[in-house]
């Protein structure tokens, strides 16, 4: 009696690496970023915004406060918004050699530019902490799932 279903070929098996269903390489430039680089060009620009901040509120970035907090937050979003939508990264990102790049091939491929809306969704997913400690198999958070991004390697 025949199956329907080939052997071999069951869900484990099209997940080899992180990025495979997608079609990005396994090591080297477009492969998944790493939680390392990620987690460092998070805090780098985390402490980018924080100095900002400071220079908006007259504190300094150890002062804090609502007011600080409140800058920093928004300075944080702004500044995801712009950078990864429509700069392919934030500065952190470029810091540690990543970038923004959307998931689903359209006219350009993978490197297309993510947009305004997607950097903005991302970036408020991203303000949000939760979207973006639950992931997926290919290192993809809530956030940029929603936004339609993933992280790679520049």
């Amino acid at each position: 009696m025949a199956s329907s279903a080939q052997s071999g070929a069951g869900p484990t098996e099209e997940f080899r690496y992180p990025g495979s269903r997608l079609g990005l390489p396994e090591d080297g430039p477009g492969s998944v970023a790493g939680w390392g680089r990620r987690v460092v060009a998070l805090f780098a620009d985390w402490l980018i915004a924080g100095l900002i901040a400071s220079a908006v509120t007259g504190k300094p970035i150890w002062a804090g406060g609502n007011d600080f907090n409140t800058a920093q937050l928004v300075s944080f979003f702004a500044m995801s918004a712009i950078l990864s939508g429509l700069g392919g990264g934030t500065i952190g990102h470029r810091l540690l050699g990543l970038r923004v790049i959307r998931t689903q091939p359209g006219g350009t491929g993978y490197a297309a530019q993510v947009g305004l809306l997607g950097g903005a969704i991302r970036a408020l997913l991203l303000c949000l902490v939760i979207p973006a400690v639950v992931y997926d198999r290919d290192r993809r958070g809530l956030h940029d799932k929603a936004a339609g991004t993933i992280v790679v390697r520049r």
